[in-house]
């Protein structure tokens, strides 16, 4: 028997005004309108009574609060064991939906829309994806990638054992992986996996962005393909995600500043970033000589792990002796951001120690509590999640580690941010555990939940971000070592493993909630819709209207605004919010107490193959209580010079 495939795309975009983004930390990081809109991309397999679904979301992170949610409402076929959510990890998407209060620090508490349009969308995604379960041949693919990310941490790598580093010469990881999901000789559906931080879009952008992986995603089907997202046919003719792999120290910041280069420009190294991972997969599927057409069905383990209390011997900690994890504590350079991708602004006037806490640590704590010394020095001290956790869910200990084989490719999916190095040592347990090439197993990062980062040992030992980051300390990745050997060999011997107690589902429990926007009132000098301004200077096409809070409808699976040309007595869409040449910014204006004034700006950046026509920008609002729709004035486009 052969395999079935499926696959299926849906908005999963939240709120885009006055919510705080989710990814650097930035309480002034708030939302202020849209640059492209967030999706989730699914893709169901089945071999007999077999049944495996990946999910890849343009999000910032997954967490317990989803995963959980979107599992009540899948078939009950899927499970947690065989079904994986993974985030592109985009820094600029709206937060608030996870049930752990770190992660609501910067948007007023937990956001209810934000959160059921991201479980809407995945349950949409998911089921468009089982429904399209087609016969199809799987294909995979290797290649590389090498000018699309550089190691924002490499004291840190450095560090490492010159083995190690050999296997990464330049610091960076540069292996794509392809997967193929073919009907009749044609590609419907593909996977490409390349390591590599979502962060092109700085902490200075307001903007909801799938940032560089979303754009390699969209230019593949929209500009490409000729997708239409908001088509009524939800079988669009391809999908393509772009997933994660270990991409805990690769930026794309390729001159190790925020914005990248040329000059800083965070759309353009989003766009160029975004380009070379779409070209380099393209590569890929045009060298079908050299693909490999998988067989052998799928499987699938899975363990939630205490990772407060892992015990680890000698085979595992590379030193001889035995040690244990401890509760989750970040280190103080864990406040100050990753330099290159964008500091967050704390207080920490020295990123790379404290002195004051520093000292409390070395001279205080660790004398005291000497296990504690034992899994986490030499970090600084910053947070005792455990302590906090007696309060209220502040963050995760109880993690999933979940192991998934597709033929001979096999997806160790950790809901963790690892490094290189760190990949690397998981990969190699369990090609070995199972006895299939390294280049056929990956690290699935960004999974299922969060826990925040894996370093070696010797990379925690710099405490540079990621290792401050790390926080169940120095032996960490030691603890996921042996829960990956745990789970490859029970599959490798056709064994099942026990799945353990999973985390709490912590959604009956009541939390603090972002209080919902004023009514909207009209501007002193324009009325709600009205239109304000207008631009229009050969290249870029701009209209400020007198808008409304887009929370009243967030308009997941819809748009906010349509350019459309005129096309006889008719007019037709040509773009939308989806699309990369259009943006909206949303401005809060002056008000009296409860109430809300606003404007939007819609701008539209012409692109050089549009065509002759008259043309025309349309907004669409809802105050709550009533929809309207305003249009902008019209007008012409001759021969379009190229940008």
């Amino acid at each position: 028997m052969g395999y079935l495939a499926g696959r299926g795309i849906a908005d999963i975009t939240g709120e885009i005004a006055e919510c705080g983004l989710l990814g650097y930390g930035l309480p002034a990081q708030q939302a202020a309108g849209l640059h492209t809109r967030l999706r989730a991309r699914a893709f169901a397999l089945a071999d007999g009574d077999r049944r495996v679904l990946l999910v890849v979301c343009d999000l910032p992170l997954v967490f317990s609060s989803v995963t959980q949610a979107v599992l009540r409402r899948l078939p009950a076929v899927y499970t947690e064991a065989n079904v994986v959510i993974t985030a592109t990890h985009t820094h600029c998407g709206p937060g608030g939906y996870s049930h752990h209060a770190v992660y609501n620090s910067t948007t007023g508490g937990f956001r209810p829309q934000t959160f059921q349009a991201i479980v809407d969308g995945i349950v949409e995604a998911a089921r468009r994806a089982i429904a399209d379960l087609r016969p199809a041949k799987l294909r995979l693919n290797h290649g590389e990638l090498r000018d699309a990310s550089v190691n924002r941490s490499r004291r840190a790598f450095e560090r490492n054992p010159s083995a190690d580093k050999a296997f990464f010469p330049d610091a960076v990881d540069p292996a794509t992986t392809l997967l193929t999901l073919e009907r009749d000789g044609v590609p419907v559906g593909l996977i490409s996996w390349f390591a590599v931080h979502g962060t092109s879009m700085t902490n200075r952008n307001r903007l909801v962005s799938a940032d560089n992986k979303g754009y390699a995603a969209y230019h593949w089907e929209r500009a490409i393909t000729g997708v239409d997202y908001l088509a009524e046919d939800a079988r669009p003719a391809l999908v393509t995600a772009f997933a994660q792999t270990n991409a805990g120290d690769m930026s794309p910041n390729l001159g190790l500043r925020p914005g990248g280069e040329p000059a800083g420009d965070e759309f353009e190294n989003t766009r160029v970033i975004g380009t070379r991972q779409y070209e380099a997969a393209a590569k890929l599927l045009a060298d079908k000589e050299n693909s490999e057409l998988l067989e052998g069905g799928l499987d699938h383990r899975l363990i939630h792990v205490d990772m407060a209390r892992v015990g680890v011997g000698p085979r595992f900690t590379g030193d001889g002796g035995w040690h244990r994890t401890s509760h989750a504590v970040p280190g103080a350079t864990a406040f100050a951001g990753a330099l290159p991708d964008g500091p967050t602004g704390w207080w920490f006037a020295d990123p790379e120690r404290n002195p004051l806490l520093d000292a409390v640590s070395r001279l205080g704590i660790y004398r005291i509590a000497r296990r504690l010394r034992d899994a986490q020095a030499p970090k600084t001290l910053a947070a005792p999640i455990s302590l906090l956790n007696r309060f209220v869910p502040f963050g995760q200990e109880v993690l999933p580690i979940q192991l998934l084989r597709i033929g001979s490719l096999y997806l160790l999916c950790l809901p963790f941010e690892v490094t290189i190095v760190a990949g690397l040592r998981l990969r190699r347990t369990v090609a070995e555990s199972v006895g299939a090439d390294l280049d056929h197993v990956l690290v699935a990062g960004y999974a299922n939940a969060y826990g925040h980062y894996v370093t070696t040992p010797e990379e925690y030992d710099a405490q540079m971000y990621e290792g401050a980051s790390t926080l169940f300390g120095r032996w960490q990745l030691a603890a996921l070592i042996r829960y990956a050997s745990l789970l490859a060999k029970a599959m490798h011997d056709g064994r099942p493993v026990a799945p353990g107690r999973p985390a709490p589902d912590l959604s009956r429990r009541r939390r603090r909630r972002a209080a919902p926007p004023a009514p909207d009132r009209p501007l002193p000098n324009a009325d709600i819709g009205e239109a304000m301004s207008f631009s229009w200077d050969g290249q870029t096409v701009v209209a400020e209207f007198a808008g409304v809070h887009p929370a009243h409808d967030p308009r997941r699976g819809g748009t906010y605004f349509e350019v459309q040309r005129r096309e006889g007595l008719y007019w037709h869409r040509v773009a939308d919010d989806g699309d990369w040449s259009t943006r909206m910014y949303w401005t809060r204006r002056p008000a009296p107490r409860h109430s809300t004034l606003s404007t939007v700006r819609i701008q539209w950046q012409v692109p050089p193959e549009t065509p002759r026509g008259r043309y025309r920008l349309v907004y669409r609002g809802d105050t709550g209580r009533v929809a309207f729709e305003a249009r902008s004035q019209e007008f012409d486009i001759g021969v379009v010079e190229e940008l």
